[in-house]
């Protein structure tokens, strides 16, 4: 007895429902990854991240903040000091 045309071990579906989740966990991942990666590739552009080019220390900061004269020389000393 020969089987409908498009039926097979699998119920008539291929992998049946297991087949259906597996696919789409599978582009769900897919999809996921690739947010994952934009996302990161947008956050290398940005200063003032850990990772990105543009981002200044806290002795740069401690020093622009002494030549605008916003701390004096005592307090830029001590908090050179406890930075480094």
């Amino acid at each position: 007895m020969m089987m409908p045309w498009g039926w097979g071990m699998g119920g008539g579906w291929g992998f049946g429902v297991f087949g259906m989740v597996f696919m789409l966990v599978f582009w769900v991942l897919i999809i996921a990854g690739i947010v994952l990666v934009v996302k990161w590739l947008v956050d290398q552009g940005k200063p003032g991240t850990a990772s990105g080019s543009g981002a200044e220390s806290a002795v740069d900061i401690l020093k622009k903040r002494y030549a605008r004269g916003e701390i004096g020389k005592e307090e830029f000393e001590a908090k050179k000091r406890d930075l480094l």
